[in-house]
C-alpha cells in the first residue's frame, strides 16, 4: 500500500500538479493538507476520473484537509473531541484497507510571541489527549500530516538558527514527542535512523536550492504499521519550480510504501 501526505499550499493553484502527482505516484491514498476551499468547491471530478473516491473538511481561504483513496473511505470523521479551534477544518480521519488514517494539519503558531502559539500548544495537548484515548497499539492506525514542528535538530538545517524559534520549541517538541507515548513511531525515523531529509523550504532567498530546510511533513503509525513499513521518500522532484504546471507548493509530498495487502 502506498501513501501520500502533502501540503499543497492551496489546491486550487496546485490541482494540475496534484493530478499529476497522482498519475505518477498511483497511491492508494492521498492525504491533502492546507486545500482552502469549502467542500462543495472541492474538485472532486477530475479525482473520480482517475478512479479515486474523495473525502473533504474544508473551509473558505484557509485550512482544510482532504482525504483521496483507491477504496472508499468508511467511518469517516471531521475533527476530534476536545479541538480548541474547532471551527477550523484541520483534522479528517477514515479507515481503508484495514488501517485507520488520520489526516491532520497542525495549526502553525505564527510565532512564539503570536497568540497563535498558545493556541498551537493546546491543540496539540488536546490532540496528544485525543490519540491517547482511541490508539490500540497493536491495531493498525496511521497519523500523517504536516505537524508544523520538526521533532529534533536533526531535522533543521541550521539547528543553532531555529532554536527556540516557532516549529523548533522545546515546548512544541515535547508535545510532539508525547505521541509517542501513546504507542505511535516516526515511520521516517524508523527506517532512516540518522538520515537528514527535510519537506518544507521558505519561498524565499533560493532556500529550496540551497536545501535550507525543515522536516515537518510527518507519517507516524502504531507497531503494526512500523513493522510493515518498507520506505518512505520525499518526492523532491514535486518541489522543483521546473517541474510540472504553475508555482509548486513550498511542501514536498511525503511518500510512505506499506508492506500491507
Amino acid at each position: 500500500m502506498k501513501v501520500i501526505t502533502w501540503n499543497v499550499n492551496s489546491l486550487r493553484a496546485r490541482l494540475p500538479r496534484t493530478l499529476a502527482l497522482l498519475d505518477r505516484h498511483k497511491p492508494d491514498v492521498l492525504c491533502l493538507q492546507e486545500t482552502k476551499l469549502t467542500d462543495e468547491a472541492f474538485p472532486e471530478e477530475p479525482f473520480r476520473e482517475r478512479g479515486y473516491h474523495v473525502e473533504a473538511h474544508g473551509q473558505k481561504s484557509y485550512n482544510g484537509v482532504a482525504i483521496v483513496s483507491r477504496e472508499p473511505l468508511e467511518d469517516v470523521t471531521k475533527g476530534f473531541p476536545g479541538d480548541p479551534a474547532p471551527e477550523q477544518s484541520r483534522v479528517i480521519a477514515g479507515t481503508v484497507g484495514g488501517i485507520r488514517v488520520v489526516n491532520l494539519y497542525v495549526v502553525n503558531g505564527k510565532s512564539v510571541e503570536h497568540p497563535d502559539y498558545a493556541l498551537k500548544l493546546a491543540w496539540l495537548d488536546a490532540l496528544d489527549a485525543w490519540l491517547c484515548a482511541v490508539v490500540e497499539p497493536e491495531s493498525p492506525l496511521l497519523v500523517v500530516g504536516d505537524y508544523n514542528v520538526a521533532p529534533a535538530d536533526i531535522d533543521v538545517h541550521d539547528p543553532e538558527l531555529w532554536r527556540g524559534q516557532n516549529l523548533c520549541s522545546d515546548a512544541e517538541r515535547e508535545r510532539f514527542a508525547a505521541l509517542f507515548k501513546g504507542g505511535l513511531r516516526d515511520l521516517f525515523r524508523e527506517c532512516y535512523p540518522e538520515e537528514q531529509k527535510f519537506t518544507w523550504w521558505d519561498y524565499r532567498n533560493g532556500a529550496f536550492h540551497k536545501n535550507l530546510g525543515l522536516r515537518i511533513d510527518l507519517a507516524l503509525g502504531t507497531r503494526p504499521l512500523a513493522e510493515r513499513c518498507k520506505w518512505v521518500e520525499v518526492d523532491r522532484e514535486e518541489r522543483k519550480p521546473s517541474t510540472g504546471e504553475g508555482k509548486p507548493s513550498d511542501h514536498a509530498p511525503l511518500v510512505v510504501h506499506l508492506d500491507w495487502p
